[in-house]
């Protein structure tokens, strides 16, 4: 079984300088509740669904299978909610990948970090730009910001 441990952070947007070049992500849900979490994302000439289990604040069991962009945007259409839209920045800082996701649309104004990590208690730096750590906070789920979106708190 794959798991994915990650943990989730505010960006204090002042301190983060982005690369010049991130990928948009748009994702919708097919079902969050209850569980498992049903994921459609669409980045460019690339679609996934991914399914997600229950989460015990950073980790969790994670699918990932590539489909078709076509399929994906007719699945899309089965959607709980409307999509997620996201630029993804990478940045590597201190031997980590970390992914800044820059949200637009109806989430517009939210920035969030994440780092993947071997091991739940795995050590790593943490760069000046982060702020207060959301990795249990359930209104940052992409999968909660689909239902309740980020400009509506």
């Amino acid at each position: 079984m794959a798991f994915e441990i990650e943990r989730k952070f505010l960006v204090n947007t002042a301190l983060c300088e982005l690369p010049s070049k991130g990928k948009f992500l748009s994702q919708a849900y097919l079902s969050v509740d209850p569980l498992p979490t049903v994921r459609i994302r669409i980045s460019g000439e690339q679609a996934f669904l991914t399914i997600k289990g229950p989460s015990d604040t950073i980790s969790r069991p994670e699918f990932e299978y590539e489909i078709p962009v076509g399929e994906a945007s007719e699945l899309m259409k089965l959607a709980i909610a409307g999509p997620v839209e996201k630029t993804r920045y990478e940045i590597e800082y201190g031997g980590k990948c970390w992914e800044i996701d820059v949200f637009s649309g109806k989430n517009s104004g939210l920035v969030l970090a994440e780092i993947e990590l071997e091991s739940a208690d795995e050590t790593f730096c943490k760069p000046v730009w982060l702020l207060d750590e959301v990795s249990g906070d359930k209104r940052y789920y992409n999968s909660y910001l689909a239902r309740h979106p980020y400009q509506n708190w």
